[in-house]
């Protein structure tokens, strides 16, 4: 049958039992009868995307050399040269597509050949459709768990090196000096500790810290952003559920208090935590237990806990959106990280360090930092923080220059604004505001700017009514 031939056949009968990934596989059948080619094609053209077939190993090596196929559906015994050798030659040669061994002979020796010539299935002759539709299925799953596997390894070494700073703190100014000095003491005890400071000062970097120094290292640590996990949801997250607890809880699970178990739970943003939840959170640090959602008895826990906000908890207290008992337990010892304006030489420090690795990560040549786009960094307030000073640096390697209007307030120099008696809240205003224009409105693209979340760009418009 002609691939022409192939293309056009009515594709109504797709299995959907057998889910998108077989619909779209393109596949190469390899066989000398055909009489079996003819069975396969009509078996798995409807299913599938594409197929082609191939009368020996010579024509099959041709058309691999002319196409990518997901799946090589092989027989071992044929005229010339058996499967086995054939597959084997073929994966020393760059060959990585699945393949499925057919023989009319079931012995050891020749599957254990087949495994070790990289087949990933063994089907023995005679066969049913549904036979080799299930091994066809099985490898197209295989395949796609381990392309989801490999992506994820990839993107959590991005992610790793998008942080950057996640694991340490970078400068030698005499504010970061002090906080690496108590967070060298306060680590090997048990001490709940509050981080506090602005969005981006690197409150989660002091936690795993806390948490590298500790007793505790080589237990989990879990990070968890309150305002990121919805309030209805939020509760069944830190505590677990069991099956039947709640409409959509079809099964048991683990809360990330068990998650963490034996090492550190870092609670970020805890100034979002629903009131609702504050109670049982203080119940917790008092008794070390916690209930999943539908139990009746409590488990016990061992942890350290590591709380942040970028607000001022006891103004919450005073409003009545934070209770004073918890704020009182977890304020044990304060850790304040300093903002970036506050930093003096951190941040070309700070800024060398984003140039080398994210040029690296960006496969893209470093941009050279002047004296002039030093001194521009110095003078500018960062309200962004860490996170700003980053996103302005992989903006530099993107353009190939340092960006100096991006350093301006309203299109002024940001030496003339300096000169403007202006507040800090209104400078950061005036920088927001010029910022959400440049992106025409866009606030999340605002927010990715600046290196903040929607949320704070959403509670400022509000606030000036923007």
């Amino acid at each position: 049958m002609s691939a022409s031939a192939i293309r056009n056949i009515d594709r109504s009968s797709r299995d959907p039992e057998f889910g998108p990934w077989l619909a779209h596989a393109s596949v190469l059948v390899v066989d000398d009868e055909p009489g079996m080619r003819n069975f396969l094609v009509r078996t798995l053209g409807p299913r599938c995307k594409r197929i082609e077939e191939a009368a020996d190993t010579e024509e099959a090596t041709r058309k691999l050399d002319q196409q990518h196929f997901d799946v090589v559906i092989l027989d071992n015994i044929m005229p010339g040269r058996n499967g086995v050798d054939w597959l084997a030659e073929q994966r020393a040669i760059g060959f990585f597509a699945e393949a499925i061994l057919m023989t009319a002979f079931a012995d050891l020796e020749t599957a254990i050949q087949a495994l070790r010539a990289g087949a990933a299935d063994f089907v023995l002759k005679p066969f049913r459709s549904n036979q080799i539709i299930n091994a066809v299925a099985r490898c197209l799953d295989r395949l796609r768990l381990q392309r989801e596997n490999n992506v994820l390894r990839f993107e959590l070494r991005a992610a790793s090196d998008h942080m950057l700073l996640r694991d340490r703190l970078i400068g030698e100014s005499e504010p970061i000096q002090r906080v690496r000095e108590t967070i060298a003491r306060v680590a090997p005890l048990p001490t709940t500790v509050l981080l506090t400071g602005e969005s981006g000062t690197g409150k989660e970097v002091a936690a795993r810290t806390l948490h590298s120094l500790s007793d505790r290292a080589d237990k989990p640590f879990v990070p968890v952003n309150c305002a990121a996990i919805p309030p209805d949801m939020i509760e069944s997250e830190l505590f677990g559920h069991l099956k039947g607890a709640f409409t959509n809880a079809g099964s048991a699970r683990e809360g990330l208090f068990m998650h963490a178990h034996g090492g550190t739970l870092f609670l970020d943003e805890i100034g979002e935590l629903p009131l609702s939840l504050q109670s049982k959170l203080l119940r917790v640090l008092e008794d070390r237990r916690v209930r999943p959602v539908g139990a009746e008895r409590e488990v016990p826990v061992d942890l350290r806990f590591i709380f942040a906000t970028n607000a001022d908890l006891a103004q919450q207290v005073q409003a009545n959106r934070f209770r004073a008992d918890l704020y009182f337990r977890i304020n044990v010892l304060q850790i304040h990280l300093p903002p970036l304006k506050e930093r003096g030489n951190d941040v070309r420090d700070l800024a060398a360090l984003f140039m080398t690795k994210l040029s690296q990560q960006l496969g893209v040549p470093q941009v050279a930092l002047d004296e002039a786009a030093r001194e521009a960094m110095a003078r500018y307030p960062w309200p962004g923080n860490v996170r700003e000073l980053r996103n302005l640096i992989e903006r530099t390697l993107i353009l190939g220059r340092f960006p100096y209007e991006q350093l301006a307030y309203d299109g002024l120099p940001q030496a003339q604004a300096r000169q403007e008696a202006e507040s800090l809240a209104e400078m950061e205003r005036r920088h927001i505001l010029a910022v959400l224009r440049e992106v025409g409105g866009n606030r999340e693209e605002a927010a990715r700017r600046l290196g903040v979340s929607r949320k704070t760009i959403d509670r400022k418009c509000a606030v000036w009514n923007a």
